[in-house]
């Protein structure tokens, strides 16, 4: 039954291997694997999960894990991944367990209704929320996707991976390569600021100006902050030698903010890194790419749209992920659900589906349903 995951402790923590396209993270490292084993929690690895960070079974075993299989990981009472299931995993979803990982659902709406099927209850990473609105889980991998989104941004306006041939940060007596950076929370500071800092000139757009003071007061070269307006987003794409798509809404499809006809404007050549993409894109034109063709050229401009970015540095991400989660996972796993809500009230908001219902409101608006409380949907 759905209501034992929330008013137990669960004894099992599975961690499979990620199978999505590129994905080389791991949800656990040795060190969260110590700590777990030594609070009396059995931590089950799937065998060769942490290949792809540089972690082997060996080290995962002297922390304490047991090695198994895949059906033994995903048989666990809690099961924590990083990136949401792929359709081949969805007969490992089922109601009597609790799965912890990004989980995206606006932009993947088969996951939505495979949990929604199953009566797994499923907390997603990117919509656990503290009350001044801050998302501790989704931070570092935001991080990581802004500064790897200026690198890659940089890399592909160079003429031999089919951009205009332009040195971001130009050079004495040639301009710099001009960056539009669209949004200013985690994702476009780190994208802005890095971009900054290779000597590009930068314009960060976004709708609160609040936020945008807050990043006025650490700004640092070629940097300009404007309030986001269709009229000024008109005019200023054209000029972009590199667009940065950074616009978040928890929970939600990211608003498209780019239209085809701006793309269109484009010069050739130009590059868009669209980071939004894993809730859908904030480019009409996006269509989500991999690590190993990480490219699209749509009306004559790069479409970079990889949906996992984090992956492309899977021991940083690995590190910075389990960092923030471990003490969320001890917390579930070790008290239950009910007593890991009493104590953290932000994992509330993380509940995306319990027992076949969908209770964030922003997941049921994408998902076209009608959210409803996690109490209420107990049986």
């Amino acid at each position: 039954m759905a209501s034992s995951v929330f008013s137990t402790p669960l004894a099992s923590i599975g961690v499979p291997t990620e199978i999505k396209a590129d994905e080389l993270r791991v949800a656990l490292t040795p060190d969260g694997v110590r700590e777990l084993v030594s609070q009396g929690l059995e931590v089950r690895i799937q065998a060769g999960a942490g290949n792809g960070a540089g972690i082997g079974d060996k080290c995962f075993a002297q922390a304490g894990a047991l090695i198994v299989s895949r059906e033994e990981a995903w048989s666990s009472h809690l099961v924590v991944k990083v990136k949401e299931p792929q359709e081949e995993e969805f007969l490992f979803l089922r109601e009597n367990m609790i799965l912890f990982t990004y989980l995206h659902l606006a932009a993947y709406p088969k996951v939505g209704e495979a949990l929604i099927k199953s009566g797994t209850t499923a907390i997603g990473y990117e919509t656990v929320q503290m009350k001044n609105g801050s998302l501790p889980l989704l931070a570092p991998m935001s991080e990581i996707a802004g500064r790897l989104a200026a690198q890659a941004g940089a890399n592909l306006l160079e003429r031999p991976h089919g951009g205009k041939g332009v040195l971001i940060g130009g050079c004495t007596g040639v301009r710099p390569a001009k960056v539009l950076v669209l949004g200013a929370g985690t994702v476009g500071w780190n994208a802005a600021r890095i971009t900054a800092a290779m000597d590009a000139e930068v314009t960060v757009l976004d709708r609160s100006p609040e936020r945008l003071r807050q990043i006025e007061a650490k700004r640092l070269g070629r940097l300009v902050s404007l309030v986001s307006s269709r009229g000024l987003l008109e005019r200023i794409v054209p000029t972009a030698d590199l667009l940065i798509g950074a616009v978040l809404t928890p929970g939600g499809r990211a608003p498209t903010l780019i239209t085809e006809e701006m793309v269109q404007q484009m010069q050739p050549n130009s590059v868009i890194v669209d980071v939004a993409i894993d809730q859908g894109g904030c480019v009409s034109t996006s269509v989500e790419t991999t690590h190993t063709k990480p490219t699209i050229n749509i009306h004559g401009v790069q479409h970079y749209a990889v949906g996992n970015m984090p992956g492309a540095v899977p021991f940083t991400s690995t590190e910075a992920l389990v960092s923030v989660t471990l003490p969320y996972i001890l917390g579930i796993a070790g008290r239950g659900l009910e007593e890991a809500l009493a104590e953290r009230p932000e994992i509330l908001s993380g509940l995306n589906t319990v027992s076949g219902c969908v209770c964030h409101p922003g997941v049921a608006k994408a998902l076209e349903v009608t959210p409803r409380h996690p109490m209420a949907c107990l049986r």
